[in-house]
């Protein structure tokens, strides 16, 4: 089923796929990965597959729910939506196969505007010709360093009506960020017990390179022990700019 979001950039999260395994820094205190595992406790049915102790763990191994493509067509009204807030639509264990039935029903859906959002650009830019990419997708991919900015540039290969970048958890500095064909940048701060700082002038740089270009800019959080323990104003007010809904 659909869940209403806490999440600052969307509205509702919708999983057809869930669990994931790590392959980034951006990775290291994964907040899915620690609720799958509360939620394979309480015995909720998407989270009972385990995922390689290695790289996932309890509740978090990578599983496809079909049953769960037909949710969208339930809700009311027009939703903006975070698909997969569990998973990785692009992890090499989701077939293509599924991806596509994915994005069926994201386009056979056009009232709702779909947020998708990978760290691996790498199979999002090889697979990016052999997909139907609906009006109503917008596309992201993870940037949480300098050290894996190549993602922007696959992103860009992507042929998505709107595409963004989330860097969060932000790691270090990105000075030179070329965002040719990006619409949106969203910046955020970790959150958790183990939680890495966030340099403020980290922040304020990308935020500055977004006006430059006429990037939409928006600002999550501080992060801290809790999402919210900092707060999210960035100069003294909140950034929360959103590329247009329709192209």
């Amino acid at each position: 089923m659909a869940t209403n979001s806490a999440i600052e950039w969307t509205e509702t999260t919708w999983n057809p796929v869930t669990g994931c395994d790590r392959v980034a820094a951006g990775c290291d205190n994964c907040y899915a990965l620690a609720l799958s595992r509360r939620l394979k406790a309480m015995g909720v049915a998407k989270y009972q597959n385990d995922g390689d102790p290695r790289t996932s763990g309890p509740g978090f191994g990578v599983t496809t729910h079909p049953k769960s493509l037909a949710e969208p067509f339930r809700w009311g009204g027009s939703r903006l939506v975070f698909v997969n807030s569990m998973s990785d639509l692009f992890h090499a264990k989701v077939p293509i196969s599924f991806v596509r039935d994915v994005l069926d029903v994201i386009r056979e859906t056009p009232q709702h505007t779909y947020q998708a959002l990978t760290k691996r650009a790498h199979r999002l830019q090889r697979m990016a010709d052999r997909l139907d990419w609906p009006d109503n997708l917008w596309m992201g991919v993870s940037v949480e360093s300098s050290k894996v900015v190549e993602r922007i540039d696959q992103l860009r290969n992507v042929p998505s009506a709107r595409r963004f970048l989330s860097c969060e958890p932000l790691l270090g500095p990105l000075p030179d960020l070329n965002l040719e064909g990006i619409h949106w940048v969203i910046v955020g701060g970790e959150s958790g017990a183990r939680a890495r700082p966030m340099d403020p002038m980290w922040a304020t740089e990308i935020r500055d390179q977004c006006l430059v270009a006429n990037v939409a800019f928006f600002f999550k959080q501080w992060g801290g022990h809790t999402s919210k323990a900092n707060g999210r104003l960035l100069d003294g007010r909140t950034w929360d700019e959103m590329p247009r809904l329709a192209v």
